[in-house]
């Protein structure tokens, strides 16, 4: 317990006054210090959780949340695994895809075609998206959905006509050629994410294993579930269902970009976290300082009875003082700058007349932020240890003063 006379003692220490002016421009920046890093701390990983969360709803909101693939049967949904599949799926579609080049004029490129059922296009996040434009029920033989970002690239519209040439040949008296279709443009959609946009068109699931010379019985089952987020458990459920199948989730997809996600925060944390390790060392100079200014002080309480665990407490609470009040005020900085950071981004450039955070680049049309409770806390919990730390030597040293010593020529 704190006592009320090492509350008044500690508060006294706190109060600036004019002969301890080089002590109060540590104990100030300190304070600033370990605000700001608190509060640098707090945007980055607003931003960088932020993004991810945006990165995931563009990559979910385009592809199956869980993919089924056959060996070498037909999939197969009996009465049984679709009770099973609807208590945590919104849909399940069958499906199929091929490697395509497409030839618009003189310009070629390789395109990764999906097939689906004109009644299951309409089902799918990114045709309901309010972006989309054109038929979204009809995804007849012969049309096709293309990415807006592909038309740009092969200056197309809906209703243009395009060739595909098929990685499966036709056999012909002059030998094996490319098998080749023309389709008809019907919609364009967009995912918010240029590599989808430009690689991959929808066509009819009929049209695409006629061009590609596939079979019925290798068509994928794609899963969309009502919460996509815990996709490793709903996975593991999934593959009980279809135990000889084999089933990929959206996360195996890009295991590698948010594996680079995961280890890039944890990095700018580390480092980040470095400027609230200065700051706080600031507060070692800072009362190793207070301690020698106040010896005389230190030896009076001594003597008048004060025990060398009270002296502790009174430097130790000092420190712990400055390193708190300084990390609620990054707290509070750190919250207000990620909530306002998308206006902050827009002054910033408007003043200094350059482009952050370029949607080119990035693939976002803003900054997106995402404050994560848990992350502050962490946060919190590593700037208050520190100075918790840091606070310990300069307060055992001030209780092993000498009284006498400190005494004998005043």
């Amino acid at each position: 317990m704190i006592s009320t006379l090492e509350k008044e003692i500690t508060f006294r220490f706190l109060k600036a006054r004019k002969k301890d002016g080089f002590l109060n421009v540590i104990s100030i920046f300190s304070f600033i210090g370990i605000g700001l890093g608190v509060a640098v701390l707090i945007i980055v990983m607003s931003v960088m959780n932020g993004f991810r969360t945006e990165l995931i709803n563009k990559i979910v909101g385009f592809n199956a949340h869980i993919t089924i693939k056959p060996y070498s049967e037909k999939i197969e949904i009996n009465d049984n695994k679709k009770q099973v599949l609807e208590k945590f799926s919104s849909e399940f579609i069958l499906s199929n895809s091929g490697e395509a080049i497409i030839i618009k004029n003189d310009i070629s490129k390789g395109i990764l075609l999906r097939g689906y059922n004109n009644k299951d296009f309409s089902k799918l996040k990114i045709v309901k998206d309010e972006k989309f434009i054109g038929d979204k029920d009809n995804l007849a033989k012969n049309h096709i959905s293309i990415g807006k970002e592909l038309s740009f690239i092969l200056d197309l519209k809906i209703g243009d006509n395009i060739t595909l040439l098929s990685s499966s040949g036709v056999e012909t008296i002059i030998g094996n050629l490319p098998r080749q279709k023309t389709f008809k443009v019907t919609s364009l959609y967009e995912s918010g994410l240029i590599d989808f946009d430009s690689n991959i068109a929808f066509i009819n699931l009929n049209t695409l294993e006629e061009f590609f010379n596939l079979n019925s019985n290798e068509r994928n089952l794609e899963i969309y579930f009502k919460n996509p987020q815990n996709i490793e458990k709903q996975k593991n459920s999934v593959q009980k269902i279809f135990p000889t199948e084999f089933v990929y989730s959206w996360s195996d997809m890009n295991k590698s970009l948010f594996s680079a996600l995961k280890v890039e925060r944890n990095v700018m944390f580390i480092i980040l976290s470095l400027i609230i390790i200065v700051a706080a060392f600031n507060i070692i100079s800072g009362l190793t300082i207070l301690v020698k200014n106040k010896t005389r002080d230190i030896a009076i309480l001594k003597s008048i009875g004060v025990l060398n665990k009270s002296i502790i407490k009174i430097f130790f609470l000092v420190g712990f003082f400055i390193g708190t009040t300084a990390t609620i005020f990054g707290i509070i900085l750190g919250v207000v700058f990620s909530l306002y950071v998308e206006n902050f981004r827009q002054l910033l450039s408007t003043i200094f007349n350059i482009s952050l955070f370029p949607e080119e680049i990035y693939f976002l049309s803003s900054m997106p932020s995402e404050i994560n409770l848990y992350s502050i806390l962490i946060i919190s919990f590593c700037s208050i240890l520190v100075t918790v730390v840091v606070s310990i030597f300069p307060a055992f040293r001030a209780a092993k003063i000498d009284p006498i010593k400190s005494l004998k020529y005043e």
